[in-house]
């Protein structure tokens, strides 16, 4: 798991004195000597540092973003990175002390008239609640934004002269779903297919890729999460292989087929493993605005594989 450095006891104050320690009310001092007390910023606080790296106007019509449970009020001391709400996952929260959780996929995401406990998502409300732990979503505005899922997949395959598949409508020019760069050089689909694996977690599905292994391959594009719908982008951007998660059988089948072989290739990967990859630049991002701001808050990225499937048989095994 990755924590900031916040961990340690006294550090350096964005106004150039010393921060004491939070949790021990240790006093520092500011730079014009003056006394001053190292402050957690409250939910509301957070939010407004989230808003500014990943804003919600970025965020697609049919998702639902921003603040599920939590009062703006309350003092978030320790933040949780997660890719996915689940029960595990508040479990290890609320056993470091976590008052707020930020997960980049939705715990309600269509509309409901209930959240009884008698439910899994019911349960996990009513846990927050009673343990007055926070939880926040940032998706498809944490997929748009600069340095969103995308940009992180993109910048850990090395790409270059980097641009968004499906440019956001309202955002700057380099926002946006998807993304699409160079190689630096050409190499193999075989290659690149296991280049693609190593920077992954390890999960039950590995990789799977659909072309000539020994084609060469430069253009890439690539969708952290579900990116099934961005074929047409793919396309028209020339992209010798697409990398994304969930391909379905008909959709990727259409794609191979139209391609009669040649490109764009497809290299299938897990959901959780595309998005895993942006918790830890996300929670640097997050710690660093707060820092400016002249909080302390201890942030880590969970330690669960939210990743649904546990084991994979294929052939000869």
């Amino acid at each position: 798991m990755e924590q900031n450095d916040h961990d340690a006891g006294v550090e350096a104050s964005p106004t150039g004195g010393t921060v004491g320690d939070e949790e021990t009310g240790t006093a520092g001092t500011g730079a014009d000597g003056s006394a001053a007390v190292a402050v957690a910023p409250t939910v509301g606080d957070v939010l407004l540092a989230i808003e500014e790296l990943w804003p919600e106007s970025l965020a697609e019509g049919w998702d639902a973003v921003g603040l599920v449970a939590g009062r703006s009020e309350n003092r978030v001391e320790k933040i949780l990175f997660t890719v996915d709400p689940t029960a595990e996952v508040l479990d290890e929260a609320l056993a470091w002390g976590a008052a707020m959780i930020v997960s980049h996929h939705p715990l309600l995401l269509r509309p409901v008239t209930s959240v009884a406990a008698t439910g899994f998502k019911g349960e996990v409300v009513h846990r927050l609640i009673e343990a007055g732990c926070a939880l926040v979503t940032v998706h498809t505005n944490g997929d748009s934004a600069v340095g969103g899922v995308s940009d992180v997949l993109a910048d850990a395959l090395g790409l270059t002269d980097v641009e968004p598949l499906a440019p956001a409508a309202d955002g700057l020019p380099e926002e946006g779903i998807g993304r699409v760069g160079n190689l630096g050089a050409p190499m193999a689909l075989g290659s690149f297919a296991e280049m693609v694996f190593s920077i992954l977690p390890a999960v039950a599905g590995g990789v799977r890729v659909a072309g000539d292994k020994d084609a060469l391959v430069r253009r890439i594009a690539v969708c952290g999460g579900a990116g099934d719908s961005l074929f047409d982008r793919v396309r028209s951007s020339q992209a010798d292989v697409y990398v994304t998660a969930d391909l379905r059988h008909h959709a990727a089948s259409e794609v191979r087929e139209a391609a009669s072989g040649g490109t764009p290739y497809l290299i299938d990967v897990s959901h959780f493993g595309s998005e895993w990859l942006w918790l830890t630049p996300a929670s640097d991002a997050l710690s660093n605005v707060l820092s400016d701001q002249g909080f302390v808050t201890d942030i880590r990225v969970s330690g669960v594989n939210t990743d649904p499937w546990d084991f994979v048989l294929t052939p000869g095994r």
